[in-house]
């Protein structure tokens, strides 16, 4: 059996998905692919062949838990669906012990436990579908594996899936654990820090990614208010109030062609990106002015039709693939397992509601770029978020991921993250074109054999100077160099450039420099072969020279500059393939630099931006690119 016995696959159906039967279309169309791959006793999925760091069995129950986000929330909102019956029989197994297919007892630090969250989530809006129709026998089954309320877990977002698990047994009136319920929601709700903001984990070490909005605590939250605030009033509200401040400063990460910025771990989990939309719809909540029913509906349903017009996010048999705009392993997590991807599925929760709630009813209404802010400065995440000269990004110091990760330099470490140009990451150690240069200043004192970027910031802090939202912080590629970095967003007079400013004291050091902007595509339209020398007409190709490197293409147009007198040479670096989430093949204007051991150094460089999405870009990037900006006098004292 395949999708195209009943439906095309949701990157072939061609629909504007802009009503609840469109959108239903789509989510059973991402469901009906899974359906020849559930294992002989329906408890698992083997999407692929890929490992992960937990075992197989867990891997494959991500492949059956995790579309559950999706089967749930239609299910409760009243739509059949021809393969539920897999996943109740599924169930049914994989919680028996006596079963062959059986998903084992968790452990301390088990995966199983994460899988708890979708599966909770399903059992609670859907038990007409998923709980009555068990046996005694069989849901206590279900209590029993469900109850990992004395394992230890990580003390981050997974607590939320400990309280999913018991919420489920509390909602079909199995017994569950109430004090162990509200210790993990106290203790989650030490995370909050101010204005809707979480810190993914506990304090010390600054991480706010889409987990802290999307992926987990803002969208757990949400989910909790609704589905308990019956038994839970005062902490349902109090969620619902963090939402509301977060609502207005999350609205920055989205543009109007519906991209979220790309920051952060996990972004293999794509549409999942715009989940907290989707809980505010399942919440019932309201949010305040711009943000209408009409454009939360804009911003969640731009996200889903940008994801359906990716086509290479799905294999020949529909299934999502690992990566971001094509398959890439690259960019994973060592957590990623084939099925990993379809936590995506979470974002289909506003299919709950009917038809004729408000939502659904409203006319979906643009983003509202008139009635926001084009700079605003976010404290908590430390983040600088800019909408100007048609390209959203955001400038980043401070952050970083609190335990090893793949990448993490490239997903935490950045300068700059947009929503048109993808970050890069890297694809080996031992030459710059593989270490994703791109918005990083990288360093060697090898001669350039190996390379260091930002990964762990110091005394990072946002300051206002003259008006301006200032991002000062400091890193130590080695005990004895310091780098000092200032991050300066566009003026209004040059929309499209933003200011990086460094301070390099080389210590003991020979060193060689690189600086990146954005990365972007790197192919020519023409022949679809590398990107020439840019051509007559300056509508496309590559130049660069002395301090100064510019990238035109398909992409957009992206160069970097030097402001002061450092004598950088500009390139064009050809990006090692695949080390881009979005471009398989992109090229990175950069910037080079020998410093001397004993130096003290002053980098001024400019970033230059115009994302394809801007009309005409190509004919009019020179006029922007010629109208440079300035570095501010009081940064000129400094360097002086």
């Amino acid at each position: 059996m395949s999708a195209s016995d009943s439906l095309p696959f949701f990157t072939d159906l061609h629909s504007p998905l802009n009503t609840r039967a469109q959108v239903v279309e789509a989510c059973k169309s991402l469901l009906t692919p899974l359906l020849p791959f559930f294992s002989p006793g329906r408890t698992r999925l083997r999407l692929g062949a890929t490992a992960t760091r937990y075992d197989e069995t867990g891997a494959q129950l991500e492949g059956f838990t995790r579309p559950m986000w999706g089967l749930g929330a239609l299910l409760a909102g009243g739509e059949a669906f021809d393969g539920s019956e897999l996943w109740l029989e599924g169930i049914r197994n994989g919680t028996n012990p006596a079963h062959p297919a059986f998903w084992g007892w968790s452990k301390d630090l088990d995966q199983r436990m994460v899988e708890m969250c979708p599966l909770g989530f399903a059992l609670c809006v859907a038990p007409k579908q998923l709980w009555d129709p068990l046996t005694e026998e069989e849901r206590n089954n279900v209590r029993i594996w469900l109850d990992i309320n004395k394992k230890e877990m990580p003390n981050t977002n997974w607590l939320w899936f400990r309280v999913f698990a018991n919420l489920a047994l509390m909602k079909n009136g199995a017994a569950y654990d109430a004090e162990r319920l509200e210790a993990d929601l106290d203790h989650l709700d030490t995370f909050h820090r101010s204005g809707g903001w979480s810190n993914d984990g506990p304090a010390g070490v600054l991480q706010m990614d889409y987990y802290s909005g999307s992926f987990a605590i803002q969208y757990l939250q949400l989910l909790y208010a609704k589905i308990n605030g019956d038994r839970d009033p005062k902490r349902a509200e109090e969620y619902k109030k963090r939402a509301r401040m977060y609502a207005k400063d999350f609205l920055h990460y989205f543009d109007e062609q519906g991209r979220a910025i790309t920051f952060g771990r996990s972004l293999t989990y794509r549409f999942a990106m715009a989940g907290f939309w989707a809980a505010v719809v399942f919440a019932d909540l309201e949010l305040q002015a711009p943000l209408s029913w009409g454009v939360v509906k804009g911003v969640l349903l731009r996200n889903l039709r940008y994801w359906s017009k990716q086509k290479d996010i799905l294999n020949g048999s529909g299934i999502l693939t690992i990566g971001y705009g094509y398959p890439n392993q690259f960019i994973s997590e060592n957590y990623n397992s084939p099925g990993s991807t379809y936590w995506f599925m979470l974002s289909f929760a506003a299919l709950a509601l009917p038809e004729t709630h408000a939502f659904w009813q409203s006319k979906e209404e643009p983003f509202p770029s008139d009635s926001i802010p084009p700079i605003l400065p976010l404290e908590h995440p430390l983040h600088i978020m800019v909408k100007r000269g048609g390209h959203t990004f955001l400038l980043s110091s401070g952050q970083m991921c609190h335990y090893p990760m793949r990448a993490s330099e490239s997903k935490y470490g950045k300068f700059a993250y947009s929503s048109a140009f993808g970050y890069s990451v890297p694809t080996g150690g031992y030459f710059i074109e593989a270490i994703g240069g791109d918005n990083v200043l990288a360093l060697s004192d090898d001669a350039g054999e190996t390379w260091k970027v930002r990964r762990k910031t110091l005394d990072a802090r946002l300051e206002t100077v003259e008006g301006m939202p200032v991002l000062m912080s400091a890193w130590r590629p080695w005990p004895d160099v310091v780098v000092d970095t200032y991050l300066l967003p566009p003026t209004e007079a040059t929309p499209n450039w933003h200011l990086r400013l460094h301070r390099v004291r080389s210590g003991g050091r020979n060193m060689k420099t690189s600086e990146g902007a954005f990365a972007l595509n790197g192919v020519a339209t023409k022949d679809e072969r590398e990107l020439q020398i840019m051509n007559e007409d300056k509508n496309e190709g590559r130049h660069s020279g002395n301090g100064e490197a510019i990238a035109v293409t398909r992409g957009g147009a992206v160069g970097i500059v030097e402001l002061a007198d450092s004598p950088r040479t500009g390139r064009v670096l050809d990006e090692d393939a695949n080390s881009n989430l979005i471009e398989s093949r992109s090229v990175l204007p950069s910037l080079a630099m020998d410093i001397q051991a004993g130096a003290d150094n002053w980098l001024a460089t400019a970033v230059f931006a115009i994302p394809a999405s801007v009309p005409d870009y190509q004919k009019n990037w020179q006029e922007g690119w010629t109208r440079r900006p300035q570095i501010p006098q009081w940064l000129k004292d400094k360097m002086a």
